[in-house]
């Protein structure tokens, strides 16, 4: 009988296990809090060393999210050389023991959407409540599948404008399925929809949004409805996940925001950059439109068109025209090639904007409205991650920059712990770090990732070259770490 009782209790303690290491559902993991449970992880290992398997995948930038037994990702194939707007787009099921795929859906393509730089068409991460799989694509919109591949429904959206490409990934909360869409030239929104039936809930417009690419988190204050946590352009914003109403609202942020917030217990912290200019006591003085119109409007006609600032050298005085000339697409909502007041605007608002890191405390009690002088607890303003979320684990906050600088910081204070550049780091960094089994995992754009012990006196354990690049942010369960390269999905254990 005892032992009995053994087995039994022995058996639950391992379902217990085996169910909490599985909440790797959505970008990042719990709330995009990027912080794992599992234990016992691997921190040797390579193509070719402590491999539990691998699977060939097409390229995507999505990150892989997780059932008990499943594991998908959305991916994208070239169909032509030398044709970066011809390809076919895809989600993928695979078996979570083996690697082996399961099963492969073409999504059509309806929209031609913007891409820029390094980014791709299958950027945004699926999610997954375990019954269901949901994916986006900027070509498409939104589609719903069952475990075994069936479509259940889609929802098409329409084009968007979004400077750098699409950036978010879709999220769950309770029956809602959320899609934040910063789009620019005011044509930003808020959407919830049924997860069941793929209705549409509510749509929330948010005309002053520019060059956003946030995944929101999930905030329950000790008063009031849960609330949906986005940082934006210029601000961080609070929405009820009930009906989408913006609640309340923190100024101060940079005018680009790429990252999820951290949050534990009642404070949030986000990171933000702009531009390489935005940092204190650097930024681009600019003048209001009229002014800008007697400057620059040659022919007169209420408009400041491109060809009117494209001869201003970089060496000339005019910083706030070379400034126009240089970045002038990112203000040009509708792409004719000439500026109008709300572009102008948008020009003065990027141009006075911060980069930096930013503490918020967020309103326990139903808060409304502006909160920003009461919110932000402290700021730091050096040079901040472009797109990597900071990582919030045990009681210290990581930061990794380009070229491999770490910074921890003490969550309460602000203030630096240590800095450093992580040992054969010095490219870029796009996936987010991720924290588990006492240790953070980053990895750098060439594939170069670096194990350090989390605490704010890190050290350098290990550092391991994938040989491939890399932009999806690793997921640590169960004993093992599965890493997406652009190639390749590995499963990493000892």
């Amino acid at each position: 009988m005892r032992r009995l009782l053994f087995v039994f209790l022995f058996s639950c303690l391992l379902i217990a296990t085996s169910f909490a290491q599985t909440d790797w559902t959505r970008f990042r993991g719990p709330n995009g809090n990027g912080v794992s449970t599992a234990t016992n992880l691997p921190i040797e290992f390579g193509p070719e060393k402590n491999v539990v398997w691998k699977a060939a995948l097409p390229a995507g930038h999505a990150s892989p999210v997780f059932t008990k037994d499943k594991i998908f990702v959305t991916a994208h194939t070239p169909t032509a050389k030398d044709k970066k707007d011809v390809y076919q787009l895809f989600v993928i099921c695979l078996d979570r023991a083996t690697g082996k795929q399961l099963w492969q859906r073409e999504v059509p393509r309806v929209n031609k959407g913007r891409l820029e730089n390094v980014n791709g068409p299958a950027s945004a991460s699926p999610v997954t409540d375990g019954t269901n799989v949901y994916v986006f694509f900027q070509d498409f919109g939104l589609l719903a599948y069952d475990l075994n591949g069936k479509e259940k429904w889609r929802l098409p959206l329409a084009p968007m404008n979004i400077y750098y490409g699409y950036g978010a990934s879709p999220m769950l909360v309770d029956d809602k399925l959320i899609l934040p869409v910063d789009a620019d030239g005011g044509e930003a929104y808020l959407l919830a929809v049924n997860k069941k039936s793929g209705k549409v809930l509510w749509k929330t417009p948010r005309p002053e949004i520019i060059s956003g690419y946030s995944t929101p988190t999930v905030w329950q204050p000790k008063q009031g409805a849960k609330q949906l946590i986005i940082p934006e352009s210029f601000q961080l914003s609070a929405y009820s996940v009930a009906d989408g109403k913006r609640v309340w609202w923190v100024r101060g942020l940079a005018c680009e925001s790429k990252s999820v917030a951290s949050i534990k217990d009642d404070t949030l912290y986000v990171n933000g950059w702009g531009f390489p200019q935005n940092q204190p006591g650097q930024q681009i003085a600019t003048v209001p439109f009229a002014e800008g119109l007697t400057k620059y409007d040659a022919n007169k006609d209420g408009l400041i068109a491109l060809d009117e600032v494209k001869n201003i050298d970089r060496n000339s005085n005019d910083k706030m025209g070379f400034m126009l000339k240089a970045a002038f697409d990112a203000f040009d909502a509708n792409k004719d090639d000439k500026l109008n007041a709300n572009d102008w605007n948008v020009f003065r608002s990027m141009m006075a904007s911060e980069n930096g890191l930013l503490a918020i405390r967020l309103p326990t009690m139903g808060g409304q409205g502006d909160m920003t002088v009461s919110a932000v607890q402290w700021k730091y303003q050096r040079p901040v991650p472009q797109v990597p979320s900071t990582l919030l684990y045990q009681n210290t906050l990581f930061m990794v920059n380009d070229s491999g600088i770490l910074i921890s910081f003490d969550p309460a204070t602000g203030k630096v712990i240590k800095q450093g550049r992580l040992k054969g780091a010095i490219d870029k960094y796009f996936a987010s770090p991720v924290g588990a089994d006492g240790k953070v995992f980053l990895v750098s754009q060439d594939g170069t990732m670096s194990i350090v012990s989390a605490q704010g006196e890190w050290e350098v354990l290990q550092v391991n070259t994938l040989g491939e690049e890399v932009f999806a942010t690793p997921a640590p369960l169960d004993g093992k770490l599965y890493v997406r390269t652009q190639k390749t999905l590995y499963c990493f254990g000892k």
